[in-house]
């Protein structure tokens, strides 16, 4: 009789979200369907990171707490499953904390200041005061959240690759000062196109600009047909240019490749107008929204269920990175014990 081979370990990945809003349409194809496959391949640990909405949500920190347990919902209507992955809340896990305060001992302040992020949404999100301390360390606070268990995969969109470099910068600087400790983690950039808010920017929160997951399907139906599209259309008659259309971003992520082809060559000669194509978007978005959407509702209405699932899993990430900060502290010879 032979005995089935053992099983490699799976490779550990860490990502997660802020608490600062509603999950958008955006996330779904961007990071939450990448994960839904992930959780059956990988040992995943997902957090909903409240310390870090505080960066910029610190004069009103009220809503925070609302929205991490609607983020826990949008996220298990989407698939995450809490039996195949570890869904938690970041300050549910004191040792962030902890890793975060021992890693800024040793980041050159050189490091935060060079980071893109940092001053793009300075100039970008001009109505709330950026200019603290807890905002140039976000990147730190990051790595600590990845290092702490010991990642060796971060999901990231392309806009997270400086945040993930800088990361592994830390853990490099750390391992060369202490001793191994920590893996250098790599990056898994979704392939996914990026889908624009609204007005065509980048979709955001901050931006006011998104269709969020949690509209009902009314409203996001509203938000698609006001979107812009190509500003050189200004008639029905007019050609447009579906490659600066992000309506036609939205047509790469959802429809088929049959009506992508045909809206692609109808814009070009004006044989259809925005609205036509906007209604053939719908078409193939709202099936897709729609059970999403019913099972949003029930775990709505479920939500004491909820808050057990995050107290469980910062149970399972305790346990992690009490491990971590165990090495982090031997690395760094900061055994309280030894001082008897």
């Amino acid at each position: 009789m032979t005995s089935t081979p053992p099983q490699p370990p799976r490779l550990r990945v860490l990502s997660g979200f802020r608490p600062t809003g509603p999950m958008h349409i955006g996330h779904l194809v961007g990071a939450l369907e990448n994960w839904v496959r992930l959780q059956e391949t990988h040992d995943c640990f997902f957090a909903i990171v409240d310390w870090h909405a505080l960066t910029s949500e610190y004069e009103d920190p009220s809503h925070i707490r609302e929205h991490t347990v609607e983020i826990a919902i949008d996220w298990m209507a989407s698939g995450l499953d809490p039996e195949r992955c570890t869904l938690f809340v970041q300050s549910h896990v004191p040792e962030h904390a902890e890793l975060h305060l021992l890693l800024s001992m040793i980041v050159p302040l050189s490091w935060l200041e060079r980071v893109p992020t940092y001053k793009e949404q300075q100039e970008q999100i001009t109505q709330r005061d950026l200019a603290n301390y807890g905002f140039l360390g976000y990147p730190v606070l990051q790595a600590a959240d990845i290092l702490m268990y010991r990642a060796q995969v971060v999901p990231v969109g392309d806009d997270q690759l400086a945040h993930l470099e800088l990361c592994r910068e830390i853990a490099r600087r750390f391992n060369g000062l202490y001793g191994d400790v920590f893996p250098l983690p790599q990056a898994m950039t979704t392939r996914t196109p990026r889908l624009p808010g609204t007005d065509g920017r980048k979709m955001s929160k901050s931006y006011g600009n998104a269709i969020n997951l949690s509209d009902p399907q009314e409203g996001i139906r509203r938000k698609i047909l006001t979107m812009v599209t190509d500003p050189a259309r200004k008639r029905r008659n007019d050609p447009g240019n579906p490659d600066v259309c992000p309506v036609f971003d939205f047509h790469k992520a959802f429809s088929t490749e049959a009506t992508r082809a045909h809206v692609n060559v109808e814009c070009r000669r004006a044989g259809i107008g925005c609205i036509d194509c906007k209604n053939l978007l719908l078409q193939h978005l709202e099936p897709v929204l729609a059970p999403f959407q019913e099972r949003r509702r029930r775990l709505a209405g479920e939500r004491a269920r909820v808050l057990d699932i995050l107290v469980a899993g910062a149970r399972r990430a305790r346990l992690a990175a009490q491990s971590t900060m165990e090495r982090v502290r031997a690395a760094m010879r900061l055994d309280v014990g030894g001082l008897r």
